[in-house]
């Protein structure tokens, strides 16, 4: 799956094209390194964004297309 399309489903990010902006500005990194919006990621990637307020670090645990609100953060468990 795309990373900008994970964020999305696992409502890190609320929409799509807030995760590709901010792939695009090089504020998302997988692995230490920096993620285009089309980079594949996997479970047990280390995903790393960067907001103006900080950092949220998290690993990825599964990967679904659809997920319901209350089962989107079983997707991924936060590292700090």
């Amino acid at each position: 799956m795309r990373i900008d399309k994970f964020l999305k489903v696992s409502r890190i990010l609320k929409r799509r094209t807030l995760a590709q902006e901010a792939c695009d500005k090089g504020k998302v990194s997988v692995n230490g390194r920096e993620a285009k919006p089309g980079h594949q990621i996997k479970p047990g990637d280390v995903v790393e964004i960067a907001y103006t307020s900080g950092t949220l670090k998290f690993r990825i645990n599964e990967i679904k297309e659809t997920v319901k609100k209350d089962e989107a953060a079983s997707l991924y468990e936060v590292l700090q």
